[in-house]
């Protein structure tokens, strides 16, 4: 997917002196006036770590997940860990030229999602917006205490298919109310029949209208 005047920055991990081997990037096919900063999810490329859920094996993953219960402990050291290196890499890319953070969207699919959401929700600058797909609202009790005022009430879209069995749609429904009770007016939670743990071009067409809503940018993906 690409936007006219958009660099589209596909997240692999990796802290900023890692960023050019971590992140994956498509050039803005005009003046680079906006950025996507999009992050995988659980085994997909990018830094290795152990997963628990996995029985310990190793695999690309930005923290450790335990399990998929909602009651399980969740990996906050790690996930902490991870939202640093985000806020490394969205300062050096608020650092381009003409680049400032209320043009920037962050992102994530699945664990990628939860780590979009953290990072964002925490981050100290105003940014253009959040993007979750097939994703929860990780660690809330410990977040609600670190959320900035800059990006509390910020654009959200989050996405989640009724038949994922891996991040169970109940999970992100939960969610999207939560997130709802601090940022009503902002957020909006987008359901898919029978979609499971994938997107579908529905999906990408609602994802896509919203990119260009928040940037204003008008023309075609």
């Amino acid at each position: 997917m690409r936007i006219s005047g958009v660099k589209m920055a596909a997240g692999v991990g990796g802290a900023v002196e890692l960023l050019s081997k971590a992140v994956v990037v498509n050039a803005a096919a005009g003046k680079h006036s906006a950025t996507l900063l999009f992050l995988h999810g659980l085994g997909d490329t990018g830094p290795v770590a152990p997963v628990t859920l996995n029985g310990g094996f190793r695999m690309p993953s930005w923290f450790d997940i335990y399990s998929l219960d909602k009651t399980s402990k969740q990996d906050e050291e790690g996930l902490q860990k991870a939202a640093k290196e985000i806020h490394e890499i969205l300062d050096a890319e608020c650092s381009e030229p003409g680049m400032s953070p209320d043009r920037i969207i962050l992102g994530g699919f699945s664990q990628g999602g939860c780590l979009a959401i953290f990072s964002a929700l925490t981050y100290p600058k105003r940014l253009a917006g959040i993007l979750g797909l097939s994703t929860y609202l990780p660690i809330h009790q410990i977040l609600e205490t670190k959320m900035t005022s800059e990006n509390k009430t910020i654009p959200f879209l989050q996405c989640h298919g009724d038949a994922d069995p891996m991040v169970a749609y109940k999970f992100g429904k939960l969610s999207s109310e939560r997130i709802t009770s601090f940022n009503p007016d902002n957020h909006q939670f987008l359901t898919y029949r029978g979609l499971g743990h994938a997107s579908n071009e529905q999906e990408m067409e609602d994802v896509k209208r919203w990119l260009l809503s928040v940037l204003s940018i008008g023309g075609n993906l």
